[in-house]
């Protein structure tokens, strides 16, 4: 699939201003909408938006189809009656680094007590939306909702941990424990429900906008997840439901002992026995929240890095084959195009250019990362065709200015001079102009690039287990000359927003 030429800003829900310690759907995300607007930008790529697993991180999720409760904004819900003003009116309003253990106990049950009075008083048009949202959803909403409840009445312990009934989902304790745990299960549904209409009307929003969504999907999935649970039939477990190996990346210049990712790998051949249903169900999904999405990892689908579950690093892997084209074909078929692109950085095999090239798929460009060895080059604009989406960085890389102040060797930098030339108003605003500059058909930023940060407002350090996706956008940073400045050079460089459609209209009440 071609992109028409665009531009637009990557900023996860969770950094904005937001009422409760970390960021959501509500006013200052129509607050950011405006902003994009008045800079004429026709994209915003966010972070997977699924509920946090193990270290926060977006990309460490407890399903592939279900949303973060913690992005429902509190005021939209209270706005709507499902809580009283005065029990959010003490929730901290500022913009200090999220801390999730303090969030998850202050925000978790108010949104608890809200779905719950939903769930008591629900009639007429918001039963009906309810009712319409759990039917369209049952393939994976009753599974998860279970698996939630269950996950937090054994205080998060991984799901191989519960009684081995459960673990095994035998029938009978199963329905034991949905009619135990009931009232856990509705609150959770209207979470979710909550979830979804706030994130859509959002998106309505954005569309009048002429602003697209931009998703992120990461290729596997946690062990410790309703989809292993509930599918352990399409991952590789031994006869305990235990992965018998995992995924990562070999050694590299980065890593002597490469990464050990340890997600379970999928049994291909099941899923492509079964036409792919689990995927084509997955990406159909991500496609209804999202206009387009980044495949995170898209070399696994040519071949994957597998380590026996009991290695303690990715040393002693090996490269095996993933479903190639194969599964692509099902997902066209199914969606009527693959409105994706390819995160291809780093060693990306002939092979893996070849398959994404048959499947019209664009691939990504990092400017960080072009300035320094020859073989860097490919990150540069003379290598782009428009097929492209060109990065400044990414949520891994230091910001641009973090990476010009302690990241960048003296090679780098002078590379860098002679190729961006000298910028008074800043290195980052030296990338800026060049990503907007290319051919590439979409430009991406950063908005900590954008406002010019350094290392503080770095979103994630790989290599760092702790401390990341923390960062929050403080007031004041989008200006009007902010905006004009992006606006003027969305349109010399060709790049101005079209006219979309907007999704139907609706109530969206929560």
């Amino acid at each position: 699939m071609s992109f028409p030429r665009a531009t637009g800003i990557l900023l996860h829900p969770t950094s904005l201003p937001a009422r409760g310690g970390i960021g959501d759907f509500g006013p200052a995300a129509y607050e950011f909408v405006d902003f994009l607007a008045a800079a004429r930008q026709s994209l915003w790529q966010v972070l997977p938006l699924g509920p946090l697993g193990y270290g926060n991180s977006p990309y460490s999720s407890t399903s592939a189809f279900a949303g973060n409760p913690l992005l429902i904004s509190l005021e939209r819900l209270a706005e709507r009656g499902w809580i009283d003003h005065p029990l959010i009116a003490d929730m901290p309003d500022s913009v200090e680094p999220i801390d999730y253990g303090a969030v998850f106990r202050r925000k978790m049950p108010l949104l608890a007590e809200a779905a719950s009075r939903f769930a008591r008083s629900m009639n007429g048009d918001g039963r009906a939306r309810y009712e319409r949202f759990c039917h369209e959803n049952a393939e994976w909403l009753d599974d998860f909702v279970l698996f939630d409840a269950l996950r937090a009445h054994h205080k998060l312990a991984n799901w191989n941990q519960w009684p081995r009934e459960l673990v095994h989902r035998q029938p009978a304790a199963i329905e034991k424990v949905r009619q135990e745990l009931a009232g856990e299960l509705t609150m959770r549904r209207v979470l979710q429900f909550a979830f979804a209409e706030q994130w859509q009307a959002l998106r309505h929003y954005c569309a009048q906008k002429s602003v697209r969504i931009v998703g992120d999907l990461a290729i596997f999935v946690n062990y410790d997840s309703a989809d292993v649970w509930t599918h352990p039939e399409l991952f590789l477990l031994d006869e305990n439901l235990s992965p018998i190996v995992v995924s990562g990346v070999p050694p590299d210049f980065f890593s002597a002992t490469g990464q050990r990712w340890g997600n379970p790998l999928y049994r291909w051949d099941v899923m492509k026995s079964r036409g792919y249903g689990w995927w084509v169900a997955r990406l159909r999904a991500a496609t209804r929240h999202c206009d387009y999405i980044r495949l995170d990892h898209f070399r696994g689908f040519d071949q994957f890095w597998e380590i026996a579950a009991s290695e303690p690093t990715a040393i002693n892997g090996h490269w095996v084959d993933g479903p190639k084209d194969d599964l692509f074909i099902k997902v066209r078929d199914a969606l009527g195009g693959l409105p994706f692109f390819a995160e291809d950085l780093g060693y990306i095999t002939p092979e893996v250019h070849a398959l994404r090239e048959r499947l019209q798929i664009p691939g990504m460009a990092v400017l960080q990362f072009g300035f320094g060895d020859t073989g860097a080059h490919i990150y540069l604009p003379q290598r782009f065709t428009p097929n492209t989406v060109v990065y400044t960085g990414t949520h891994d890389n230091d910001t641009t200015v973090g990476w010009w102040k302690t990241g960048a060797s003296e090679h780098e930098k002078r590379c860098a001079k002679a190729y961006l030339g000298q910028a008074d108003d800043g290195i980052h605003w030296s990338f800026i102009r060049t990503a907007q500059g290319s051919v590439a058909d979409l430009s991406v930023i950063p908005l900590q690039d954008v406002v010019g940060l350094g290392s503080e407002a770095r979103m994630n350090m790989p290599s760092e287990p702790d401390g990341n996706w923390r960062w929050r956008l403080k007031q004041g940073l989008l200006t009007a000359d902010l905006a004009s400045k992006l606006a003027l050079l969305a349109e010399i460089t060709d790049r101005l927003p079209a006219t979309i459609a907007a999704p139907p209209p609706d109530d969206f009440a929560a």
